[in-house]
């Protein structure tokens, strides 16, 4: 056995099923291998390669967004049964760890907050707290879900919401960390209203 050529073959392999690749012909895989490493006359053009690539991503993303939807639906179904779960209009919900006493910001103010953000599975995404600093931020500059929730909190409040992919990044996603039509679960404090 060729060690570098297996190496090569296993990153690769690993790569497939990292982007959700399933029902790969390895025969036909390892063709397409051969016939461009060999110059060989390819079965099918590279502009037809590539349409059929892309069709087959955009078919894949869409399957997983229609998953994650209904995941996040049925989690926060669940989570409003909780005791202690509020529930507003907007479809955000959220948790009162402590309440808080001081100022409430308004839309166009800065705040100082500590947060960690999960995914409804526990997959920590993002965290202050971790990097030992608090975020500062406009209030209306953050997720549609975050900016309801700080202007209902006070000075010294921590809140851990619950915020459908609607109020949260939606269709586009963030980054590797969260995936499209993700439902997002945030613990914040307010720290304070700058």
């Amino acid at each position: 056995m060729d060690k570098f050529s297996y190496a090569i073959g296993l990153g690769i392999g690993q790569n497939l099923l990292s982007m959700g690749i399933e029902n790969l012909s390895v025969e036909d895989f390892a063709q397409a291998i051969k016939d461009v490493l060999e110059g060989n006359q390819t079965a099918i053009s590279h502009q037809e390669a590539r349409e059929i690539v892309n069709k087959y991503f955009e078919e894949l993303e869409a399957k997983m967004g229609a998953v994650a939807i209904e995941q996040g639906k049925a989690f926060l179904e669940e989570n409003k049964k909780r005791a202690g779960i509020i529930t507003l209009p907007s479809g955000l919900q959220y948790e009162v760890i402590n309440e808080g006493t001081g100022k409430k910001p308004q839309a166009t103010d800065q705040v100082r907050c500590h947060y960690e953000g999960t995914l409804i599975d526990g997959t920590l995404f993002d965290s202050s707290i971790q990097r030992g600093e608090p975020a500062v931020f406009g209030v209306n500059q953050v997720i549609p879900g975050w900016v309801e929730a700080l202007q209902l909190m006070s000075e010294g409040a921590k809140w851990k919401l619950y915020i459908p992919s609607e109020l949260g990044y939606g269709a586009r996603g963030a980054g590797e960390m969260i995936p499209p039509h993700s439902t997002l679960v945030f613990e914040v404090e307010l720290l304070e209203v700058l």
